[in-house]
């Protein structure tokens, strides 16, 4: 089932998200309809705050930046077969230079900025089956997992930006966060206050 992304302005998305265990509610069909509601919106990452669930979960297929330019051989074989789970990841260590890369977000339509990241990530997490596992990462594989990861740590990429960006960006950002744009997949607006 493809369901709403949150959009920018959520509290959701704002919160550091919640730790789950193997009982968690429906954890299949969960990670089934993120997939879904990844592929429908046309995005590489999806985590559980994006719609709505304060929870350590996000889904990664970095298979589309197959396409980019300037890739090595090394890169393409990684990034075409790079679809994961990652249940309570754990960034263990972010290491070498940082690098700008235009980042986007399903949260945040039709804004994209350059963030600084570093180049190489080592990370734990648990498997679809919450079998423990590590990973270490380079470049663009790295740089998904840390947008995602930032998710559950209620953090946005907008949040690594300039003051004078965001300030640049402001009337886009509360356009997004009242609702009034167009965006070619289902979305869920911040609640307007009662008066």
């Amino acid at each position: 089932m493809i369901l709403p992304i949150v959009a920018y302005g959520s509290p959701v998305l704002k919160k550091k998200a919640e730790k789950i265990s193997k009982d968690y509610p429906n954890l299949k069909e969960l990670i089934e309809n993120m997939w879904e509601t990844m592929y429908a919106s046309h995005g590489v990452g999806l985590a559980a705050p994006q719609i709505g669930l304060s929870v350590r979960l996000f889904v990664i297929d970095a298979s589309p930046f197959v396409d980019e330019e300037q890739m090595t051989q090394e890169e393409i074989d990684t990034l075409s077969t790079f679809k994961k789970v990652f249940i309570n990841p754990e960034i263990v260590t972010e290491e070498g230079a940082l690098w700008d890369f235009n980042e986007g977000c399903l949260s945040i339509p039709d804004v994209r900025e350059d963030v600084s990241r570093r180049e190489e990530i080592v990370l734990s997490y648990e498997d679809e089956n919450f079998e423990a596992q590590t990973l270490k990462l380079n470049g663009l594989a790295a740089r998904v997992v840390q947008h995602e990861y930032d998710h559950i740590e209620g953090i946005l990429f907008t949040d690594h930006l300039s003051s004078l960006k965001k300030r640049l960006l402001k009337n886009r950002l509360t356009a997004i966060s009242k609702g009034t744009i167009n965006v070619d997949y289902q979305m869920k607006f911040p609640k307007k206050p009662r008066k």
